[in-house]
């Protein structure tokens, strides 16, 4: 059975970097939309980014659009989310989602069939 494994989360400080990565088991994560979301204080999901079946599509919160960028490696069998210029309002717990549907609505945490355990990621001033 397909699981998806979160890592590179951590403690940094304002405007500094991190790369997450979302890794599969089981089945290429080629074959399916990959989003990532974020969980604040509330523990609601909210959208951060996601990508396209083929890599050409992606979609942003308008909060992360030019800091963080989704992106494939294919032969990693991995979808990497580059983190830029982080801020305090970054600080969540990061998870990621593949999509059942060839195209879903990428914004919405229903449209999300499999979800990782996340990684932990804090932001100080």
């Amino acid at each position: 059975q397909v699981q998806l494994v979160e890592s590179g989360g951590g403690h940094v400080q304002t405007g500094d970097s991190l790369r997450l990565a979302c890794a599969a088991s089981g089945r290429t994560l080629s074959d399916f939309p990959i989003g990532w979301f974020r969980q604040g204080p509330g523990n609601k999901r909210v959208f951060v980014a996601a990508i396209s079946k083929t890599g050409i599509t992606t979609r942003y919160a308008d909060s992360v659009r030019g800091r963080f960028t989704i992106f494939r490696d294919n032969a990693d069998n991995a979808v990497f989310l580059q983190m830029n210029d982080l801020r305090p309002d970054d600080s969540a717990f990061y998870v990621c989602a593949a999509s059942g549907f060839l195209i879903p609505v990428y914004e919405s945490d229903y449209e999300y069939d499999l979800w990782g355990q996340g990684t932990q990621v804090t932001v100080s001033s």
